[in-house]
Formats: structure tokens, C-alpha cells, sequence
């Protein structure tokens, strides 16, 4: 009890106690700031990198669709649907209920 006493006292200890006490709870950058900043950071960290592999992926498309004339009609065949002039083409929808 004496030095608790005492180090309450010494103005060094009291005054380093609420400099940790106010940087702490009541800065603007707190600990729960901080945790805050954190958390954003690693979830900019994972779209980063989600984005950079997407990026790389449709460059490799963009480089396969230019260099490869067949890779280029198989592509417009499925997403855009495309046919020939004496074709048919007949497109198969699966029922989301079915999943």
C-alpha cells in the first residue's frame, strides 16, 4: 500500500499514467481506431488482390481471343450467341429451383 502510495506521488508515473490513459481511450487515434484501420486494410488487401487476379485472367482471354481465331468464335458463339447464316442454335436454360 506504502508504494502504491508512493508511486502515485511521483509526477512522472502520474503524468505518464494519463498520457497512456488518453492515448489509449481518447485520441483520435485509439486502440479501437486502430483495430478499425486494421480490419479495412486487410479487407482492401484480400479486394487487391481478388482484382489483380481478375485482371490477369481476362488479359490472358484478351491475349488468347486476338491470337486465336477459332478461341475468338467459340467465344462470341457462347456469351453473344452468335451463329452462321445456316445455322441454328438452340440455347439449354437450367432451372434455379432444380439446384
Amino acid at each position: 500500500m506504502k508504494r502504491l502510495l508512493h508511486l502515485l506521488r511521483n509526477k512522472y508515473f502520474v503524468v505518464s499514467l494519463a498520457f497512456l490513459v488518453w492515448m489509449v481511450f481518447f485520441d483520435k487515434n485509439d486502440l479501437f481506431s486502430q483495430y478499425q484501420y486494421h480490419q479495412q486494410l486487410s479487407k482492401l488487401k484480400h479486394e487487391r488482390d481478388f482484382y489483380q487476379k481478375e485482371t490477369a485472367k481476362a488479359t490472358q482471354d484478351l491475349d488468347e481471343l486476338t491470337s486465336n481465331k477459332e478461341k475468338l468464335e467459340k467465344f462470341a458463339r457462347e456469351k453473344y450467341l452468335m451463329k452462321k447464316a445456316n445455322e441454328d442454335v438452340f440455347v439449354i436454360v437450367k432451372d434455379k429451383k432444380a439446384e
